[in-house]
C-alpha cells in the first residue's frame, strides 16, 4: 500500500477542492448528507437547492457529469425498492398512465430516489477529490480509532487486489477456452472461488508477516501533511450552515 495508489473512484486534478483538507472534506460531507437525511420530504425546493450545490461543487472539481453517472449505479437496488412502493402503499390513490397509485406511496418514491442520489452525489464528491489514503488519515486526524482506520484501508486494497486476481482468473479460463453461459456450468466458477479465497487468505499472512518484519505494531505510519487551517474550517462552517438552515426552513414550513 504504497504511498502512490490511487483508488479507482478518485480523479486527479488540481482545484480547491481537491487541495481541501481531507477531515474538513469529511465533516462537511456528513453534516450536508445529514441534513439531506432530515429534510422534509414535501419541500421540493430544498431538494433543488442541494442539487445545486452538488452541481457547483462538481463543476468546481472537474468531476465529469459521466463519470458521477456511472458510480451512482450503486444506489441501483434502493432506485428499484423505492419503484414498488407506489403499488404495495395504501391511503389515497391517483391515476397515473391508467394505474392507480398510492399517493403517500409516491411520496415515499420521491424521499427514497432523491435524498439516496443527493447523498450518493456528495460521497462521489468527496472520494473523486481524496485519495483514499488521505480519507483514512482524515479520520485519523478526526480521532477515529486506528484500528477502524487500518481495517478500512486494508479493505478497500484487498477488494481491490481481489477483484484483480478474479479478472486474471476469468481471462486464464476464457483463453482455455471455458465461458460459462447456464447455471448448470458455475461448478468450476465454484471451484475458482474457493480458489480464491485461498489465494487471498495466503497473501494476507504473507502481508502481515512482512509488515511485522518491518517494525509494524498496530498503527499504520503517519506521513506529516498539512491539516485544515480556519479559512478551511470556514468554508466547512459554510456549506454545512447553508444545508442546515434549508433543512431548518423545510422542516418548519
Amino acid at each position: 500500500m504504497g504511498a502512490g495508489h490511487v483508488h479507482a473512484l478518485y480523479i486527479h486534478e488540481h482545484t480547491p477542492l481537491h487541495h481541501l483538507a481531507p477531515e474538513a472534506k469529511i465533516v462537511a460531507t456528513l453534516g450536508a448528507v445529514s441534513c439531506i437525511a432530515v429534510t422534509s420530504r414535501y419541500s421540493v425546493w430544498a431538494f433543488a437547492v442541494y442539487a445545486a450545490v452538488a452541481t457547483f461543487l462538481i463543476s468546481i472539481a472537474r468531476i465529469p457529469p459521466r463519470f458521477v453517472l456511472v458510480r451512482l449505479a450503486a444506489i441501483a437496488p434502493f432506485v428499484i425498492f423505492a419503484l414498488f412502493v407506489p403499488f404495495v402503499g395504501t391511503g389515497e390513490t391517483t391515476e397515473v398512465l391508467g394505474m392507480d397509485l398510492s399517493v403517500d406511496g409516491l411520496w415515499a418514491t420521491w424521499n427514497i430516489l432523491v435524498k439516496a442520489v443527493l447523498g450518493a452525489t456528495m460521497t462521489i464528491i468527496l472520494t473523486s477529490t481524496t485519495e483514499v489514503a488521505d480519507i483514512m488519515r482524515g479520520l485519523g486526524v478526526l480521532r477515529v480509532p486506528a484500528v477502524f482506520t487500518a481495517i478500512m484501508m486494508f479493505m478497500v486494497r484487498y477488494l481491490e487486489l481481489i477483484a484483480d486476481e478474479l479478472g486474471r482468473m476469468r481471462v486464464a479460463m476464457t483463453a482455455r477456452g471455458y465461458d460459462p453461459r447456464w447455471l448448470s456450468q458455475a461448478r468450476p466458477i465454484a471451484t475458482s472461488a474457493g480458489a480464491l479465497f485461498v489465494r487471498s487468505y495466503e497473501r494476507g499472512e504473507r502481508v502481515h508477516a512482512a509488515m511485522l518484519a518491518r517494525g509494524f505494531r498496530g498503527v499504520m505510519p503517519e506521513l506529516e501533511r498539512p491539516r485544515a487551517t480556519p479559512g478551511q474550517w470556514a468554508v466547512v462552517a459554510l456549506l454545512v450552515g447553508l444545508f442546515a438552515v434549508v433543512a431548518w426552513v423545510a422542516t418548519v414550513n
